[in-house]
């Protein structure tokens, strides 16, 4: 009973996660679904999925106080973790490029969607442009700037529909 009410809770935070960070709300969601999947499988006792699960909570506390520990807003973190899931990225340029390009990015989405952007593809190319030029610029490993690109335009549709509605 307890891990039913501890699932329901994550996947309350899941989907409240999915309509900010879409690369969190991915992660949690993988992770919770194994520890689910477990369980259902026997292959784990009762006990030890609350405690799994347990943890997975504490994981989502820790995401949430790391953005404040890089010294970003909500939104500019959900660019940083979109930009971070590239390892290499974060290697070669570290955490300050990556705050940098993810507060351009945050400034550069805002200024460029309108209302029906997802719907225009003239809208969606010069912002996929405008993207790609500021990962360029940044030196931005050019072999992951396509899959970085999709992810932040991914991001970028999930916050401007709570832009559009703030």
């Amino acid at each position: 009973m307890a891990a039913k009410l501890l699932e329901k809770l994550l996947k309350g935070e899941v989907s409240a996660r999915r309509r900010k960070n879409v690369v969190q709300a991915r992660s949690v969601a993988e992770m919770l679904e194994t520890t689910l999947r477990r369980y259902q499988n026997r292959a784990t006792e009762a006990a030890q999925v609350i405690e799994e699960l347990i943890a997975l909570a504490r994981e989502i506390r820790e995401a949430t106080a790391r953005g404040e520990q890089l010294g970003l807003s909500e939104d500019e973190l959900a660019f940083y973790d979109a930009l971070e899931t590239n390892d290499s990225a974060m290697q070669i340029l570290g955490d300050d490029t990556l705050r940098d390009i993810a507060r351009e990015l945050v400034d550069t989405v805002r200024n460029n969607v309108t209302i029906d952007w997802t719907l225009s593809e003239n809208v969606r190319a010069n912002l996929r442009r405008l993207v790609r030029r500021i990962l360029r610029r940044h030196g931005y490993p050019p072999d992951k700037q396509e899959k970085a690109t999709q992810t932040v335009l991914e991001q970028a549709e999930v916050l401007s529909q709570g832009w559009a509605t703030a």
